[in-house]
């Protein structure tokens, strides 16, 4: 057995220490700094670095001091390698705290978000409240997805809000902070009593003209001269030119959805439309006031309601209740007798009627839970 002085077990533990002290402080910095994690590499870079710098004075000492330093002793070399394994096995633990201990500088310092969790003393006697968002972000039903690099951008990164927000508050300033830093339409964030996100699922925003054309309505690009006067929104009359046989024909009309020069897209009967297509035709401006529909479908596009279509199941929470009881705005409700638009609060919905509900993405999905079946629900006799 290879004997070891007191003083060297002194030495090997106390490079030790130095050595994940000096990771721990790199990696607090490095995520001060530059809002993430540093890298294991680099962490045992410095362990080993640390390690290797004080092997190296120590030889020189000894062979300055003693006159001779056997480097090659065996007793040397197993030290020596002693002292690289501890490093190298404390480095991970002093990475973690220095890491962690960045995280309560960063949530202190009041920054807007990051990576990793926040310590219950920040969030307890903190100027901040963290919300650390879910590992799974899910997809909207009903909405496009966003892109997958976005999701993997959020997942379980935590967001710093101020102090002193209601749950509401709070769950509304996360909804804003999603959509104004990753650019997202619409989101579905559930949080706790404690501000803990337990759901959050997202959607993109529909973008372009099927959202806001009403049913069996098309948008078709013609060639035309339109009116100084008519722009987006402007109902037209569309009229074929007059040609050496033929007299000027009004052949549809139409409402602009946009002009470039002289092509301009229109929105009308898709029957018309069809006929319509590449043709040439001049346009004549009509006075107009935009249609209920047209309206309703730019609001709605627009805004973070959505429309959701909900079948109420037998047994489920909305068989036998009132409209009222509802969560959203119910606009119809379709039965076997027919279509009751604007119902009042006072109906009874009853199993297979059909309810129409405008309602945020979070919303919608608990109409839509309140209204399937139970999962339980014994079979009928």
């Amino acid at each position: 057995m290879i004997p070891v002085s007191t003083t060297e077990l002194a030495e090997a533990g106390g490079v030790v220490l130095a050595a994940g002290v000096a990771v721990a402080v790199l990696a607090a910095a490095f995520r001060w700094y530059f809002r993430q994690e540093i890298p294991a590499g680099v962490a045992l870079l410095v362990d080993v670095s640390v390690v290797a710098f004080y092997l190296n004075t120590r030889v020189a000492l000894g062979d300055a001091i003693a006159g001779e330093t056997d480097v090659l002793a065996l007793h040397v070399v197993m030290f020596n390698l002693a002292v690289f394994g501890v490093a190298v096995l404390v480095a991970p633990a002093a990475r973690g705290a220095g890491d962690r201990v960045g995280i309560q500088i960063l949530a202190a310092t009041g920054v807007r978000e990051l990576e990793g969790e926040v310590g219950r003393i920040v969030k307890a006697v903190g100027r901040a409240v963290a919300v650390q968002l879910p590992e799974e972000v899910e997809d909207i039903e009903g909405y496009d997805p966003v892109a997958d690099d976005v999701k993997a951008a959020l997942a379980g990164k935590t967001l710093i809000f101020p102090r002193r927000l209601t749950v509401e508050q709070l769950r509304e300033r996360v909804v804003t902070r999603l959509k104004d830093d990753y650019d997202v339409g619409y989101v579905d964030v559930e949080l706790a009593d404690d501000g803990t996100a337990t759901y959050l699922a997202l959607g993109s925003r529909t973008a372009g003209l099927g959202a806001t054309l009403p049913p069996g309505t098309a948008a078709v690009a013609v060639h035309a001269d339109p009116p100084n006067s008519a722009g987006p929104g402007d109902l037209v009359q569309v009229w074929r030119p007059r040609t050496e046989t033929e007299p000027a024909e009004r052949v549809a009309t139409a409402e602009i959805r946009a002009t470039h020069e002289d092509t301009v897209t229109l929105s009308l009967d898709e029957y018309d439309a069809r006929e319509l297509a590449g043709g040439d035709y001049r346009l004549l401006t009509l006075p107009y006031e935009p249609g209920a529909d047209r309206q309703f479908a730019s609001l709605l596009r627009a805004a973070d309601e959505t429309m959701v279509v909900v079948t109420v199941s037998a047994d489920s929470d909305l068989d036998g209740a009132a409209v009222a009881v509802v969560d959203g705005t119910v606009v119809a409700v379709r039965s076997d007798s027919g279509v009751d638009a604007i119902p009042s609060g006072s109906r009874t919905l009853s199993a297979g009627d059909t309810v129409y509900v405008v309602a945020r993405p979070d919303v919608a999905r608990r109409v839509d839970a309140a209204a399937a079946a139970p999962a339980d629900q014994p079979p009928t006799q």
